[in-house]
């Protein structure tokens, strides 16, 4: 549904308030900070009756500064409505923040699902996309002794001089590279002052900022606060208070929570995760992270509340300084940030059972990846038997306080170093021995990075030049481990049949698919999971 469908919105004719003083800092408003086209009224005009609706399908995708009050919000945001020629609309929260608004402490606009635009065609838009999804990963936000500052890896990464990506950029979003990311720490920073009770100092760390004095002062003049004085707004956890208190994660209507857990439930690994899909729709399980250079252990519990429209997390004491690794990634495991309006746009008419489906992430690429490996050519069943073997020889115990947590998954380390004897010992042929073994060496040396964003056409070749690993094997690690939305898995036997072509096991049939989900572009990897689940029209008229 595009932004113009919402209509007969009834708006509150009266200025709101967020419960913010309108108190102005140094920063001044910019009410003219963004061309205007000849259309962008009525595109405001659909944008109001967004907000008017509170609709989360639009969460994310606008955010709203008050120039009364000099606040943004999200379109969800349960206050009163503001008058519409008191409202600037934005398409990105670094946007708003330039304009010179503060977020809201209401509905907290660090709480929004991410923009994740694609394009197949458009080089600009490519760059720009791609260079999003690296800034809005927290790893890349410290250095961990990588030389050179954030725009110049990044420059350097994408292949482009930094004046370039600059330029595109800001032609393509309207704000430059390191606004964007300073929003990011921002805002990052902002949900652990409210959700955690790390010291100031640790915040300041967590979030990518290389000194306190610097973290106060871009606090300061962008919120018109400083770090202490936002711990102590109403509503905001406290550094002294023992209380645990989960950090909510929110998504953009529809989502199939069921689906999802099904999928994790049917694959999870007995004492690393623990899935319940009964009401209380969580998944619990043991995590290694590295973040800010310092390695990190614990366990992390995802309760859904599809109601709502978001996602609690927990996290063991020990993750709160990776915390803003942790949700990155989750939001990653469970599709968090997908546009579903934009997929289904697309994907509904052939797959009009599936416009809830998510593609399921992974926590770790290097286990999504050995995983994978153990699942070549066997059932979901005997994949999972084989996986768990590899857990309970090579994964190092953990002391989580949860009989159902006991162990982390294996480290590419142990796999690297492990006799193959061993491998072969848990019934891990030695066609998949070496193709481990090759795939865990290959991590270690940073030949490889199966992190999301990373290249799928140069990881995927990468993958297929390592023995033992096929065209399959490197599309399903593209689609779940680097995010990549349009994999698609060459030669998969329950994807041609789901799609209901005849003889569906030989060359032609899987000819045929790949013909065929060209039209899906560049969305086939929720194609294959809305495929796999039976959601294809050919299936339903066939029953």
């Amino acid at each position: 549904m595009e932004l113009g469908g919402i209509v007969g919105s009834k708006c509150d004719a009266h200025m709101s308030e967020n419960g913010q003083p309108a108190r102005r800092g140094r920063r001044t408003i910019d009410r003219m900070s963004r061309p205007i086209h000849p259309d962008s009224a009525a595109d405001d005009d659909a944008r109001y009756r967004a907000l008017c609706s509170h609709d989360a399908r639009f969460d994310g995708r606008l955010f709203v500064g008050v120039t009364s009050t000099g606040i943004y919000c999200r379109p969800v945001c349960r206050v009163r409505t503001p008058r519409r020629e008191n409202c600037r609309f934005f398409d990105l929260a670094a946007q708003a923040e330039q304009a010179g608004f503060r977020p809201c402490l209401r509905c907290r606009p660090e709480l929004a699902p991410l923009q994740r635009h694609w394009s197949s065609e458009d080089a600009g838009a490519i760059l720009a996309q791609q260079a999003t999804h690296w800034l809005d990963d927290p790893a890349h936000w410290t250095t961990d002794g990588t030389p050179g500052p954030t725009l110049e890896r990044l420059a350097k990464r994408l292949g482009v001089s930094d004046r370039h990506l600059r330029r595109v950029f800001e032609a393509q979003l309207g704000v430059s590279p390191l606004q964007y990311l300073l929003t990011r720490k921002l805002l990052t920073a902002k949900q652990l002052l409210a959700d955690t009770r790390l010291p100031i100092t640790q915040v300041a760390q967590s979030s990518g900022f290389a000194s306190l004095r610097r973290f106060n002062a871009a606090f300061a003049e962008h919120y018109g606060l400083n770090p202490s004085q936002m711990r102590r707004q109403p509503g905001i956890l406290r550094a002294g208070d023992h209380t645990q208190q989960p950090v909510a994660l929110t998504w953009r209507p529809p989502y199939d929570a069921m689906a999802m857990l099904r999928f994790l439930g049917d694959r999870h690994l007995p004492g690393i995760e623990c899935v319940d899909r009964g009401p209380a729709l969580t998944l619990q399980r043991t995590v290694r992270l590295v973040h800010a250079g310092h390695a990190h252990t614990g366990w992390f519990s995802a309760r859904l509340e599809p109601a709502a429209h978001r996602l609690w997390l927990s996290v063991s004491d020990s993750l709160h300084p990776a915390l803003p690794a942790l949700i990155w990634r989750v939001r990653a495991v469970f599709d968090l940030d997908a546009d579903p309006q934009a997929i289904n746009a697309l994907l509904h008419v052939d797959f009009p059972a599936g416009d809830g489906l998510r593609v399921p992430g992974a926590l770790d690429g290097f286990e999504l990846a050995v995983r994978a490996v153990l699942g070549q050519q066997i059932t979901v069943a005997a994949a999972r038997t084989l996986a768990g073997r590899l857990a309970d020889h090579l994964g190092e115990p953990l002391t989580t306080g949860h009989p159902q947590l006991t162990r982390l998954f294996p480290s590419a380390e142990a796999i690297a170093r492990v006799e193959p004897q061993v491998l072969g010992e848990m019934g891990i042929v030695r066609q998949r021995q070496a193709a481990l073994q090759a795939l865990a060496r290959t991590v270690l040396d940073g030949t490889l990075s199966l992190a999301p964003g990373a290249d799928p056409e140069r990881c995927t070749q990468a993958l297929v030049a390592l023995p033992g690993i096929g065209p399959w094997t490197a599309q399903y690690i593209a689609m779940r481990a680097l995010r990549w939305p349009d994999a698609w898995p060459v030669g998969d036997v329950a994807l041609t049949q789901a799609l209901g072509l005849p003889e569906h096991r030989n060359a032609a049939a899987h000819r045929t698919a790949e013909a065929l989900s060209q039209r899906w572009r560049p969305w086939r990897s929720y194609a294959v999971i809305r495929a796999w689940s039976g959601a294809h029209l050919a299936q339903e008229r066939s029953e």
